[in-house]
């Protein structure tokens, strides 16, 4: 996933998934539950990542 529209819909359909996964297992500790979980926090680091790079190319841009 390169497009950060992209990844966003896909952590909604993550938090969805996640959402779904806990109340039809009845746990958060499922198998389940835990891979969609493992999964959209790799996308959130993913996301914090791509924003602290812009954070740091805007500063060097302005000469900060």
């Amino acid at each position: 996933m390169k497009d950060k529209q992209e990844m966003l819909e896909r952590l909604q359909d993550l938090r969805r998934k996640l959402y779904e996964a806990a109340e039809a297992r009845g746990s958060l500790t499922d198998p389940e539950v835990l891979a969609i979980s493992e999964e959209a926090d790799g996308l959130i680091v993913e996301l914090q990542q791509r924003q602290r790079e812009q954070r740091m190319e805007n500063r060097i841009q302005k000469g900060l």
